[in-house]
């Protein structure tokens, strides 16, 4: 089966064209993910035929063997993939990616003949509890969870929750988020109760009004050099607090990521896409 590696801002992938391949994809992530006795990633990203109105599906799967409903570093990554080796006889103006968390569309910024960066549109964001998900216990809560505290370890963190096809928390921190102990506070995070479908935790230090700097435990990978969804859905609590202005650089562990949102309508996010090797491996 060939493959190729590639990553999005350190957030890296095995790219399978699963269009002519059949296999159990959750065990086949978790050997493949695995960085001492496979290839090494944080996900798989499958290219498929589409279902409905795209030029392909995708699918992502994270080293634990779940099932990821979007992935913003892997669409790009994805975009990337099907241009570069000539899917399409044509290349569109926006290429249309079905996921599991909807219709993506995805425009390429072409250098030297080579995709380079890609816009995502990754949705609108979705504040209500239950769309999150996220139950709390005391009951209904309105439209948001905005600041909610949560015990962790005997520490009270306050988190507001958003879905951007996939649950988040955002937590904004005081000190620096490279000081946080997300090895030891994430996973916790991740399987709290309050999250029934688990959530992605994000560390966050607000800059100014046009920069932050993020931290990310991802569900179902762990820490991870950048996440794309987890970009998104700090910048949107950000600008729904007032903290920022429409367009933001934020700085992650393995690089930049522009995140657009004027407070309504769809997140927008730009970025890089890079091919590291390709190869084979066997079944």
């Amino acid at each position: 089966m060939k493959f190729v590696k590639m990553h999005g801002t350190g957030n890296d992938f095995i790219v399978i064209d699963a269009r002519v391949h059949e296999y159990d994809w959750p065990k086949l992530a978790m050997d493949l993910c695995n960085r001492n006795f496979g290839i090494g990633g944080d996900g798989i990203v499958l290219v498929m035929a589409p279902q409905k109105e795209g030029h392909f599906r995708m699918r992502i799967f994270n080293p634990d063997g779940s099932e990821a409903e979007m992935c913003g570093n892997g669409i790009r990554c994805f975009a990337r993939y099907v241009l570069e080796d000539g899917l399409l006889s044509e290349p569109p103006d926006e290429l249309m990616v079905e996921t599991e968390a909807g219709l993506r569309s995805l425009k390429v910024h072409w250098q030297k003949g080579v995709p380079s960066l890609v816009r995502v549109a990754m949705g609108q964001p979705i504040f209500t509890p239950e769309q999150v998900p996220v139950k709390i216990p005391e009951g209904p809560v309105g439209e948001k969870v905005v600041d909610y505290p949560i015990m962790v370890d005997g520490r009270e963190l306050k988190v507001s929750c958003v879905s951007m096809g996939n649950p988040h928390a955002v937590c904004f921190l005081d000190t620096p988020v490279d000081e946080f102990d997300l090895l030891h506070i994430g996973p916790m995070v991740e399987h709290m109760a309050i999250f029934p479908r688990r959530v992605n935790f994000e560390v966050v230090n607000v800059l100014d009004r046009g920069h932050m700097a993020l931290r990310v435990w991802e569900r179902g990978a762990g820490p991870t050099l950048a996440c794309g969804t987890g970009a998104c859905a700090a910048m949107v609590v950000a600008r729904d607090h007032g903290l920022v202005d429409d367009t933001v650089d934020i700085t992650l562990p393995g690089g930049k990521l522009m995140i657009s949102w004027n407070g309504v309508g769809e997140v927008f996010m730009t970025g890089p896409a890079e091919r590291v090797f390709e190869g084979v491996c066997g079944d």
